[in-house]
């Protein structure tokens, strides 16, 4: 961790939650910094790469890590953790800090640290990424609290006015706050492999159902589907360009045109435009079924 910021090995070792307090003991007795202090180590490092310097803003903000990693102690990560990921925001803001600009360090590192936290949360939380989008991410970060606010304190869905809220003020869709909910009320991750009972006998990976056809289903399927496209095609050379224009329009698109539409296209009244699409729907069932015929695709009598 040290070596990745250019910052000498001053922090004290964080072994796990087992050494917690012995560490927050030992962070306790690095000093605060006057304002003047800060500036002149700031300005040490950011001129001369002064290593002792980046380690003394560094070691005076380590307390400030670990009040800020505490806030996140609600999903189900170690603390000691969480504090190592704030240090190392914290080393990345020390990198960064340009004391010249008015403010102190711990204002500008408060954002390095936090945003290290959390991203080491949404990694560690699921393999499957809680959010993509700046949006998302605070949805993750600020559910719980607005459920408190709203006093949703029970398991399972949102009350619809309580989504409408959260949706609202977040900024993110009414679907993403209950995807949100739901995968939070899970947890994080679960091995498939945890046995169910306390004899070991079972594991969850048993009870998985996959409703998915099989895999011969799915390549009979493609095929067929492969087959009627070529069949309908085929069939389509049965109808002049116009009667293929007014079928296609009309029944294989996503989006139809209306009589009207293909009434100004052709110069001719809607009626005629319907006339035409029956008769060419009628002339295009023919032929697939003489193709068909002829190629054996028929089911016999």
């Amino acid at each position: 961790m040290m070596a990745a910021s250019n910052v000498p090995a001053t922090i004290p070792a964080l072994g796990g939650e087992a050494s917690l307090n012995r560490y927050m003991s030992e962070i306790r007795k690095f000093p605060l910094l006057a304002p003047e202090q800060e500036f002149m180590l700031a300005k040490r490092y950011q001129e001369h790469q002064d290593q002792d310097a980046a380690a003394q803003l560094v070691t005076s903000h380590l307390r400030l890590v670990a009040k800020i990693a505490m806030g996140y102690r609600g999903y189900g990560l170690p603390v000691s953790e969480l504090i190592s990921e704030g240090n190392i925001g914290l080393m990345q803001g020390v990198k960064k800090f340009e004391p010249d600009r008015g403010f102190r360090l711990a204002t500008y590192a408060m954002w390095w640290i936090r945003a290290s936290i959390q991203e080491f949360i949404l990694r560690s939380w699921s393999l499957v990424k809680m959010g993509t989008t700046a949006a998302q991410k605070k949805l993750f970060f600020n559910l719980r609290r607005m459920k408190n606010n709203l006093e949703a304190f029970e398991d399972g869905d949102l009350k619809p006015e309580d989504v409408a809220k959260i949706a609202t003020d977040l900024g993110v869709s009414e679907k993403d706050v209950i995807s949100m909910n739901r995968r939070m009320a899970m947890g994080g991750d679960t091995s498939l492999n945890v046995p169910m009972r306390e004899d070991g006998d079972g594991q969850w990976q048993d009870w998985l159902q996959d409703d998915e056809p099989l895999q011969d289903q799915r390549v009979a399927d493609r095929e067929e589907t492969t087959v009627r496209h070529e069949l309908l095609m085929e069939s389509m050379g049965a109808l002049n360009e116009r009667e293929q224009h007014i079928l296609t329009e009309r029944r294989l698109t996503d989006d139809p045109k209306t009589l009207e539409e293909l009434s100004q296209v052709y110069g001719v009244s809607r009626e005629r435009v319907r006339q035409i699409e029956v008769r060419a729907f009628e002339k295009l069932q023919k032929a697939m079924l003489r193709i068909a015929g002829e190629k054996k695709l028929l089911p016999a009598e």
